[in-house]
């Protein structure tokens, strides 16, 4: 049976970040679903289809990662797409609360669904798409921070 794992945010944009938890996931199961939230109570920077373009171009070489979208209920989501689990990000103490609140509210709904909790790389635990949203606004160089790809379509958005 292949282990699928739904990798679900908002990803505006993706960062470093991300792609490390991304490839953490890659290495624990067989195949990473990154899903793209729909979420019409937030106004993104980068439209859905330019989000997904985005984590296309940065997991590209990455042979058992596909990307794709999801509005309404994330754990319906999973087990439509024959998920066995959740993949949550973990920067610092102040996420596990929310988070854990999310994956036990997840679990009471769905009970086949795991939620597996995993940490970037240090270097990134201060890390965010808002941060690095907010210094591209300053024509900050971000490059440190999001893929080669990502740094020129922030660019390209606050010219």
């Amino acid at each position: 049976m292949e282990r699928i794992v739904i990798y679900p945010g908002t990803f505006d944009p993706i960062t470093l970040g991300h792609l490390d938890v991304i490839q953490r996931a890659a290495s624990l199961f067989d195949k990473v679903i990154v899903s793209v939230l729909v979420n019409a109570s937030k106004a993104p920077l980068f439209t859905k289809e330019e989000r997904m373009e985005m984590i296309r171009e940065t997991v590209k070489d990455y042979k058992h990662v596909e990307v794709d979208e999801f509005d309404g209920l994330l754990v319906e989501y999973a087990k439509k797409k024959n998920a066995i689990a959740i993949i949550r990000g973990l920067r610092a103490i102040s996420d596990f609360e929310y988070e854990f609140q999310m994956a036990l509210m997840n679990r009471k709904i769905s009970d086949g669904i795991t939620t597996v909790f995993l940490m970037p790389h240090e270097k990134y635990t201060y890390l965010n798409s808002t941060i690095v949203r907010e210094l591209a606004r300053l024509h900050a160089d971000v490059s440190e921070f999001v893929p080669k790809s990502v740094v020129k379509k922030l660019s390209q958005k606050f010219a």
